[in-house]
């Protein structure tokens, strides 16, 4: 894994692509956006979505200045960081500073395993509960995945640093149960900014976990989060 490196030009960072669309998950769901996708992740979950930014990484070295300009062409006011992993770019930094200054609201996403002193309007972490990892007959990667998957340290500077949302991927009760846990270790934290959603990629799938995870989060005061641009354009890259 190769996230980023430096070139004449300067410091480069591995992008798998960059696209407009529309929100779907989270507190900022129908959001208008551009989406920044960074390859190359320090984690290996099973049900992965995007496993050309993370089992399988794509992409080109692009400077800033390629980067930037690619991001004002879409002529849009809000910027999401994904991945991948963001946070294992040290260039990441830089980039949110020159998007901060050309008046972006950013947001990143990150599965909250590493701290950087970053700017963004919004720090988007998703846990990882112990269901998440690869088969143990992926030895490395199982082992490397529970090793890495939990920093609870790093989550809690995370959430003291920035306007915040968790949003936590649920299979099943085991799953939803396991963030209860997750959160008392946590401590403090805004019950309304916790947001459950439900594991898959089509819609009867997401439709079935919504009976139950709809209910069971009302009864813990915690958030329902809908995948909604699976609903709207199915689970096809680029939306």
């Amino acid at each position: 894994m190769k996230p980023s490196t430096t070139s004449r030009k300067g410091a480069t960072l591995r992008i798998c692509e960059i696209y407009a669309s529309v929100q779907g998950e989270g507190l900022l769901t129908g959001t208008p956006s551009v989406f920044l996708r960074m390859s190359g992740c320090n984690l290996r979950c099973w049900f992965c979505d995007t496993p050309f930014a993370s089992w399988s990484p794509e992409g080109d070295y692009l400077t800033l200045d390629e980067i930037v300009l690619q991001v004002v062409s879409h002529q849009l006011n809000h910027v999401v960081i994904t991945g991948g992993e963001p946070f294992i770019h040290l260039g990441l930094a830089e980039l949110c500073e020159r998007l901060h200054q050309l008046g972006y609201h950013l947001t990143i996403e990150t599965a909250g395993t590493i701290f950087l002193p970053v700017f963004c309007d919004l720090i988007s972490i998703s846990p990882k509960l112990s269901s998440s990892a690869p088969p143990p007959a992926q030895v490395s990667w199982h082992r490397n995945h529970h090793q890495r998957r939990e920093r609870i340290d790093v989550v809690g500077k995370l959430i003291a640093s920035h306007p915040y949302q968790l949003k936590f991927v649920v299979d099943n009760l085991g799953d939803a149960l396991e963030v209860l846990e997750y959160l008392e270790k946590l401590g403090p934290h805004d019950g309304d900014r916790v947001l459950l959603m439900p594991q898959g990629t089509a819609v009867e799938q997401l439709q079935q976990q919504a009976e139950w995870l709809i209910p069971w989060c009302r009864e813990h005061n915690l958030r329902f989060c809908e995948r909604a641009h699976i609903h709207w354009f199915g689970s096809r890259r680029g939306t």
